[in-house]
């Protein structure tokens, strides 16, 4: 009996200290993409008939692939809308295969970057200087067509460190986003003043200065609010400038060519206008009408109750991003105003985002200003559909979401402020390794 209760003793204190090595051991880690059923890609509930019909042409028009004779090029990026948007549906971000990859076997005349890959992600090429040093900051288009232009000289640029990379944002929930009125977003900026003063929080809305009102929107003094650094004011704005920029079709919108080699002008007038001779809209509507019909009536991401790590690691995690401060800025909720959309009208938009410029320090600083939006200021991403996004940041440098918390941390220069989050990345990194894992179940369960 006395060596029973012995060996019972010495087993015990065994599997105790098994269990212990294995508890400190455990780090917290990105559960990864959540697999299953897209979270987004349908709809808004509540549509009408001929709303539903707008999206579903919206949605051909996103998916179709544009050839030459559409206009595509001369210099282009990708050859269709859902290309880029693809992950984990249309109007998603960049899929786990590169479609520009495979695009110089349809255009062999082009070479396929070094910075591409079959297992990246989709990218958007952008010079910091122009050969003269001075400031450049514009979309360098990676394709050509065959008309007798060539490719820039990518790899010298790349190697001189003058190119920055902008990945594509998803743009599930867009015309909820679209119908947040501007009082809502400035009332949001000041709530909570005492929290983000004593984080370091600031953020901004972007606009132009008008009357004394930093940043506003430059045509009509509102707040922008889509695009990496909120640059367009518009859905309609938003899919006109991709249709024009990335695909170099030019449209209602966008109507001169951004290259007008003579050789390569196979379609001469603005390729996509709206047909004034039919009476069925959602046939006659131009592709960029379509577009921004599909994005606004596109539904936003739906969450996981329970997936990854269990509904009340959900839970524990959803509490912690408040705790630790991420919820100052990507603010959980939003609510839109009077729409003549009944869909659209007086919604909650669970955005998880502010829809403000912050300084994001010189690790992530692009070195590239739009509007007022400076070299080192980014939009608060909206997090809904986080849980099946593959690649992170503006640039895509990683898969890792835990490296992504990471990456909102960064000094200042002589050209940027401290990043915005810095104070908060640090509460995340003092949490026991199971918060921290609760909190990123969170944010995979989106």
């Amino acid at each position: 009996m006395r060596w029973a209760r012995l060996l019972f003793t010495v087993l015990s204190l065994l599997l105790v200290g098994l269990v212990g090595a294995s508890n400190a051991a455990f780090v917290a880690t990105d559960p990864g993409a959540r697999g299953g059923a897209p979270g987004g890609g349908d709809p808004l509930p509540g549509l009408t008939t001929g709303q539903l019909a707008l999206f579903k042409a919206g949605m051909l028009e996103f998916t179709s692939a544009e050839d030459v004779s559409d206009g595509l090029g001369p210099r282009f990026n990708l050859d269709s809308c859902a290309g880029c948007h693809a992950q984990p549906g249309p109007g998603g971000s960049s899929p786990s295969r590169n479609p520009q990859a495979e695009l110089v076997q349809t255009y062999p005349n082009n070479a396929l970057p070094s910075f591409l890959s079959a297992d990246g992600p989709v990218r958007e090429v952008r010079f910091k200087r122009k050969p003269d040093g001075t400031p450049d900051g514009g979309v360098h288009s990676l394709f050509v067509i065959d008309c007798g232009i060539t490719q820039e000289d990518f790899e010298a640029e790349y190697a001189r460190n003058n190119i920055i990379f902008r990945i594509p944002s998803p743009v599930f929930g867009g015309g909820l986003i679209e119908q947040i009125p501007d009082g809502a977003i400035a009332a949001n900026q000041q709530t909570n003043l005492g929290s983000k003063s004593f984080l370091g929080i600031r953020g901004r809305i972007n606009r132009l200065n008008v009357s004394g009102d930093f940043n506003k929107n430059g045509n009509d003094g509102t707040i922008a609010r889509f695009g990496w650094k909120a640059q367009n004011k518009s859905l309609l704005l938003f899919g006109a400038e991709a249709y024009n920029v990335e695909m170099g079709i030019s449209n209602e919108l966008f109507q001169t060519e951004r290259e007008e080699a003579t050789a390569c002008q196979h379609a001469p007038v603005p390729n996509d206008t709206t047909d004034t001779e039919t009476l069925d809209l959602s046939r006659g509507l131009s592709g960029i009408e379509k577009f921004a019909f599909f994005m606004r009536f596109l539904a936003p991401p739906v969450p996981s109750p329970d997936t990854p790590g269990g509904a009340g690691s959900i839970a524990q995690g959803q509490a912690l991003f408040g705790s630790v401060g991420c919820a100052l800025c990507h603010t959980p909720t939003l609510q839109t105003g009077n729409s003549s959309v009944a869909a659209l009208n007086s919604q909650p938009v669970n955005l998880y985002s502010d829809l403000l410029l912050h300084n994001m320090g010189s690790n992530l600083a692009d070195g590239v200003s739009q509007g007022e939006a400076g070299p080192d200021e980014f939009r608060t991403a909206p997090l809904w559909g986080l849980g099946q996004r593959i690649f992170f940041l503006h640039d895509g440098r990683t898969s890792d979401l835990v490296d992504a918390i990471q990456g909102h941390q960064g000094p200042g220069n002589w050209r940027t402020q401290p990043s915005e989050a810095n104070a908060v990345v640090n509460n995340f990194n003092v949490l026991p390794e199971q918060q921290k894992q609760d909190l990123l179940n969170f944010l995979r369960s989106l």
